[in-house]
């Protein structure tokens, strides 16, 4: 849990990168699978089953880089950028809404650089310094 807690703005941007080129490369998938579509049926519930997978990830991220920063701005930012990620994509998954693919680019992008900008920015040297639990 170290890990997490140490490297989670590094795991918050990987787990952002990842899932920005998840949704570049579903078009292609699926124009792959219409072709194969006997053959590998199963892709589809991997490839859905990825996004959540992704969303889990980058909480935990969001989660461990919010209780360390030293900006409550930035821990504001975090979290309300990944409440309207997950909205996005949990809104893709189920179909409720019709809204364009770039509004969950631009999440998952905002969400990167704001964790960068923690990264950067707003982190504790020491564990003395930490945000009071």
């Amino acid at each position: 849990m170290k890990l997490y807690i140490k490297y989670s703005d590094q795991f918050g941007v990987t787990a952002n990168v990842l899932c920005m080129l998840h949704c570049l490369l579903t078009p292609f998938l699926f124009i792959y699978q219409a072709k194969t579509a006997t053959y590998f049926s199963e892709i589809t519930f991997f490839w859905s089953f990825l996004n959540y997978f992704l969303l889990a990830i980058s909480f935990i991220a969001v989660y461990q880089s919010a209780k360390k920063t030293t900006n409550n701005i930035v821990k504001y930012m975090l979290i309300t950028i990944w409440v309207c990620l997950s909205f996005l994509i949990i809104n893709e998954g189920f179909e409720l809404y019709h809204l364009p693919e770039a509004l969950t680019y631009a999440a998952a992008s905002t969400l990167s650089f704001t964790h960068i900008y923690n990264l950067k920015y707003c982190n504790c040297k020491d564990e003395e310094c930490c945000v009071p639990k």
